[in-house]
């Protein structure tokens, strides 16, 4: 389609409608991707199927060579999966979890715990859902702590700390399209980099929603269907709705146990997490013409360093379960409960990123675009673009594709209208794309979110959306006070006085679950 339309809109909105009143996430998707591929193909059902098969290769052959991003994130998926049960089967889980249960007394330690790990690994958000979610699991399911709950601690703490981290693959990313922008409106006496710095404290949602995250946690503030989730898992130890069959990497209940020590997880993650660290700098020196910290991670293949590390963390695992001196059959048997376990993550993102290929065929996020224009009230540009980015992402499940549609966007309406806006312009689109992100049951990091932390991925989407929501309107008031005064600093406190009104009023209206213990 040349010049996008209305019926762009259709696939994603009808994916995310039926999502969220089915509770159906691959049916859902389905039936986005089939209407979707039917307007792509004018109405043909040939065309359509052509196009849908099409866009299904291309996730493992590209161009007659494997696609080594898609096929990599796959490939690691297995060999986290493999390694959870293998750490399980050798009593790594179990043993781990009693240490920790041992040091950490409290819930809200757990919690703050998993929060701490989630902003010190902060150089990818798939290194960091997948990682943080699987070392968190044996410490929160001891403390009782639901596995939603999990999710939205490792999802919120993802993200936001990448877009806000410049050593980061996403910092790097965005400081690249960032220079561009500036250099195409004359901007040259200042670079991406320091852009990028002085657009942080900018960045209202990234910042409160961490901080609204460290409220949640010590003030136990549990409402909405979270509430519903963390009450279960408080009263009746059922750590996920044990209604719903399929539990991203969940662990299987016919998965023997053996006598194991904290080693035996302890070792297999640590080599994961320092061998992945250490092959995603290899591959960005591999890759950079000038070796600077910006220009590793900028020319870092994430995807293939997740993969030698997961090897390497995989080879530990076995290791030490082939100490315990298993039966053959119990070891294959581990193995397949692992790749078994991931199995679903695997189909939901495989029809994410068909969606997502189609979403942006039919040219959706561009469509949307077309809402921003000269005639808006310059004061409500921050806010207006935050919206629009947040509603670009949350229906084309991308933040990295509403980044670069949106953000030369901006650029564009702040040289054109008042160039000193420029900065809280684009630092609007990068913290819409993370609200986008953080709700959208389509996007990859939503996905690897519940894939990290084990908990049914429709439950963690309608958990997380109302905090979400929160921190929106926080936001939304920071960038209408910044629009109108001009004042990063006022606008700051105005996003983060909300936040803490929002949590106040909560704390007043929910009494913390421990009561009931």
């Amino acid at each position: 389609m040349e010049d996008p339309s209305i019926l762009s809109l259709v696939p994603p909105l009808l994916a995310l409608l039926m999502i969220i009143t089915t509770r159906k996430v691959l049916p859902s998707l389905g039936a986005g991707i089939l209407i979707g591929a039917l307007i792509l193909g004018d109405w043909s059902a040939l065309a359509a199927l052509s196009l849908i098969w099409d866009t299904f290769a291309g996730i493992f052959v590209t161009d007659g060579a494997l696609n080594n991003w898609e096929l990599y994130i796959i490939f690691f998926l297995l060999i986290l999966g493999v390694m959870a049960a293998l750490i399980s089967f050798s009593g790594g889980s179990r043993a781990y979890g009693e240490w920790a249960l041992r040091r950490v007394k409290t819930r809200t330690g757990a919690q703050l715990i998993t929060l701490f790990l989630g902003i010190l690994v902060f150089i990818d958000d798939y290194f960091n859902s997948l990682t943080v979610g699987q070392v968190s699991q044996p410490l929160t399911d001891r403390h009782q702590i639901s596995r939603t709950k999990l999710a939205y601690i490792v999802d919120t703490a993802a993200a936001p700390i990448c877009v806000i981290a410049p050593l980061s693959s996403w910092g790097a990313y965005i400081i690249t399209i960032i220079a561009d922008v500036l250099r195409s409106h004359g901007l040259t006496d200042i670079g991406g980099l320091q852009a990028f710095v002085f657009m942080i404290p900018m960045n209202f949602y990234a910042l409160t929603a961490i901080l609204f995250l460290f409220l949640v946690i010590i003030w136990k503030l549990d409402f909405g269907p979270m509430r519903t989730h963390e009450k279960r898992a408080i009263v009746e130890g059922q750590m996920f709705d044990p209604a719903h069959a399929s539990i991203i990497g969940g662990k299987d209940k016919n998965l023997e146990e053996k006598e194991g020590h904290v080693r035996d997880l302890v070792v297999p993650i640590l080599l994961l997490i320092a061998c992945t660290v250490f092959f995603i700098i290899f591959t960005g020196v591999q890759g950079a013409e000038s070796i600077t910290l910006l220009s590793i991670f900028a020319e870092t293949d994430v995807a293939s360093s997740l993969v030698y590390g997961g090897l390497i963390g995989l080879l530990a695992a076995i290791f030490f379960t082939v100490r315990k001196r298993p039966s053959a059959s119990s070891f294959w048997r581990t193995i397949w409960i692992g790749v078994r376990s991931m199995l679903p993550a695997i189909y939901i993102l495989i029809m994410a990123w068909i969606i997502v290929t189609i979403i942006d065929e039919l040219g959706t996020g561009k469509y949307m675009a077309t809402f921003i224009d000269g005639k808006i009230p310059l004061f409500s540009l921050p806010a207006l673009l935050f919206l629009l980015a947040g509603f670009m992402a949350f229906s084309t499940g991308t933040s990295w594709g509403t980044f670069s549609i949106l953000l030369p966007i901006a650029g564009e309406i702040a040289a054109t209208l008042d160039i000193t806006m420029m900065l809280p312009l684009l630092a609007a689109v990068l913290a819409g794309s993370i609200l986008g992100d953080h709700c959208s049951p389509i996007s990859d990091t939503t996905i690897l979110s519940s894939t990290g932390a084990g908990s049914h991925h429709i439950d963690h989407v309608m958990t997380q959306i109302p905090y979400a929501v929160l921190v929106a309107v926080s936001s939304l008031i920071g960038y209408l006070v910044l629009g109108t005064t001009g004042s990063t600093l006022l606008g700051l406190i105005a996003a983060v006085a909300a936040t803490f009104l929002i949590a106040v009023v909560l704390k007043i209206m929910y009494k913390p679950l421990s009561h009931i213990v």
